[in-house]
């Protein structure tokens, strides 16, 4: 930060004139906030998002923001640290609207056992080249009904087409991916997979 200019004059012409001004009291202030929201912050991660969002503050009450002996540090780490009380507020909100819902209903899933036989007989790569040879639409249908379980309403909204394009794109695809597959495995390797 140049030591010609105060916090002030920085934000006064940044105000006025562009956000280059502004800049150069992000570089100065950045890591003293940082620093700061590390110690409030539960992740590093968190501490960064929370920089970003103080200086946004920064910059949409440019005109606003009180200076403590010409210094906008003190209304950075005031500002940062609401904002992490904010944050953790949403957190604990979160996690207690978590708990009041139902746990997941379970379901047993084959797909760990069927992967794991595909595995030891060497299948699974030679089943993915045959899917690849699929087209970017036919895998995309397949992948959204098939292997993310999403329902025929939700990929027709999904894609914005109506429900029996979807389904009869699915059953195209599904009809492709047959011919292929029983063009690039052996029937016993096809009903091993059954």
């Amino acid at each position: 930060m140049n030591a010609e200019f105060t916090d002030a004059d920085l934000l006064e012409q940044a105000a006025v004139v562009d956000g280059d001004d502004f800049a150069g009291l992000f570089h100065g202030h950045r890591d003293r906030v940082f620093r700061h929201l590390l110690r409030l912050a539960s992740t590093p991660s968190d501490a960064e998002d929370l920089v970003a969002l103080t200086f946004a503050e920064a910059w949409r009450k440019r005109n606003r923001i009180r200076f403590t002996d010409s210094s906008v540090l003190p209304w950075l780490l005031v500002t940062a640290s609401h904002l992490a009380r904010n944050n953790v507020r949403a957190f604990r909100r979160h996690q207690a609207l978590l708990a009041k819902m139902p746990p997941p209903e379970t379901r047993a899933d084959h797909r760990d056992d069927v992967l794991e036989s595909l595995h030891r007989d060497g299948l699974a790569m030679r089943v993915r080249r045959s899917f690849e040879r699929l087209s970017d639409r036919d895998r995309e249908i397949l992948s959204l009904c098939l292997l993310e379980e999403l329902s025929t309403n939700q990929v027709a909204s999904l894609l914005r087409v109506p429900p029996g394009t979807v389904k009869s794109r699915l059953s195209r695809a599904r009809a492709r991916l047959a011919v292929i597959v029983s063009l690039d495995l052996s029937p016993d390797e096809i009903r091993s997979m059954q």
